[in-house]
């Protein structure tokens, strides 16, 4: 089977290989058989699914308030709007309701294949959101901000997409990045002591570089002194922390607008494109980091399953010993992808200030470089995957603003709404335990030999 029909979303416990024996010099068909869900897991997974359109059904929509939900799907930079529109509040939760409620019960007497199941669980998870957003509104005093919802989310998971691309670069090859964290902060901290010290674009261009250090000083004593890598990037973390923390103090707290003042990238509008109602000013009218990552994620996507060095990458990630009897250098593999990953790690620090808010402040990542290792897990160590579930967290981390801005029919409490992006990395990880596979040699060091 070629590499790219086996490649990590494959998984052996669902799939099974039927190879069809003929004459010699004949051609050999292979079929990839997708197996049949275990009894209990189609039952367990069927009524949850349920469960939950039950609470869309008959929590939110016997709580809901009386009124209609308006739904403005314009966010603040738009250019051209589309008008604002009402739905029966309770009629809408309803409905959601039992139609995630009949795909349970499809998957609780059938059953539905992997694949198919997956976007069941999409489904089901947009279908309740659609729910709980008619139910915060139904109170009438205000109408949902969808379109500043979505245009916040964006702007949320930028750092961590890019955070989760730089876990990517590095556990392809084969090793464990925990420093996204530290990564991130020096980038953060280089980004606004060069902003504010030259300009904006130096800024940027040193907290690539800084984060490529951080992520060459990984290399190194990973891969060079065979270091367990996860405590590795754990002390790595501590020191960016207070290494920041007391350059912080010492150079930018007595000299705040000669150090620490940079200038924010302004979003640049792209003809036409930034025209289309909706997604044009959500997607198009960014700044250079956001586009940035649109192209990062679009060429690690396309290089790991369509080029010789992705080819080289996922190889050496699986079986760096088979790799090496074949003559690809995998030391120098690994030190390239880390230090790549760094550097872009870097550029998701420099979103936190020259791309975000501009002063730098101690800790201000407060997690995000391990959100980002999650949306990494979450998201199957592939590209796509890494993306969908930094957009969910981001997703996580903008509705508590936009919730605490509506008058919902039962008020939540902000402490718990500030707990939100951190208790959706924590069930969204715990769900995959046992159910994805890292990379074969993910956290195993090579030594060229063995």
């Amino acid at each position: 089977m070629s590499p790219e029909l086996n490649d990590d979303r494959t998984e052996v416990a669902d799939s099974s290989v039927a190879t069809v024996e003929v004459a010699p010099g004949d051609v050999v068909a292979q079929h990839v058989v997708e197996l049949k869900q275990s009894t209990a897991r189609r039952i367990g997974t069927g009524c949850a699914i349920i469960g939950l359109g039950l609470v869309a059904a008959v929590v939110l929509g016997s709580s809901a308030g009386s009124s209609s939900t308006t739904f403005d799907l314009n966010s603040n930079s738009s250019g051209v709007t589309v008008p604002r529109f009402s739905v029966p509040g309770v009629g809408v939760i309803v409905a959601c309701g039992v139609v995630i409620m009949l795909l349970g019960a499809a998957q609780l007497v059938r059953g539905f294949s992997k694949r198919t199941l997956r976007w069941v669980g999409i489904g089901a998870g947009i279908l309740f959101l659609i729910a709980f957003l008619t139910w915060a509104g139904t109170e009438g005093k205000q109408s949902v901000q969808v379109g500043s919802l979505l245009y916040q989310t964006l702007f949320l998971a930028t750092p961590l997409i890019l955070g989760s691309m730089a876990g990517v670069m590095c556990e392809k090859t084969g090793v464990i990045n925990v420093a996204i964290e530290g990564q991130m902060l020096f980038g953060a901290f280089a980004g606004a002591l060069f902003g504010t010290i030259a300009s904006s674009w130096i800024g940027l261009v040193a907290a690539v570089v800084v984060g490529g250090l951080v992520g060459a000083l990984l290399a190194v004593f990973a891969i060079k002194f065979t270091v367990n890598q996860v405590i590795l990037g754990v002390v790595i973390n501590a020191f960016a922390l207070g290494l920041t923390g007391y350059l912080y103090d010492a150079v930018m707290a007595n000299d705040g607008n000669g150090t620490n003042q940079p200038t924010v990238f302004s979003p640049i509008k792209i003809p036409l494109l930034g025209d289309i109602p909706v997604v044009g000013s959500l997607l198009f009218n960014q700044t250079i980091i956001t586009y940035l990552m649109y192209a990062i994620v679009i060429v690690i996507d396309v290089m790991l399953l369509r080029s010789r060095w992705g080819l080289r990458t996922r190889a050496v990630g699986e079986h760096p010993k088979a790799a090496d009897t074949v003559g690809i250098n995998v030391l120098r593999l690994r030190y390239q992808n880390v230090i790549v990953g760094g550097g872009i790690a870097g550029l998701a620090g420099a979103a936190l200030t020259i791309g975000s808010v501009g002063q730098f402040n101690k800790n201000m990542t407060s997690g995000q470089g391990f959100i980002a290792l999650a949306a990494l897990i979450f998201g199957r160590w592939t590209p796509r995957g890494a993306l969908g579930a930094s957009l969910f967290f981001g997703f996580a981390s903008a509705l508590p603003v936009a919730l605490s801005l509506l008058a919902t029919p039962v008020k939540i409490d902000s402490n718990l709404l500030a707990m939100l992006p951190y208790l959706a990395t924590i069930f969204a990880v715990a769900g995959l335990v046992g159910r994805v596979r890292a990379p074969a040699a993910d956290g195993e060091p090579y030594v060229k030999g063995d």
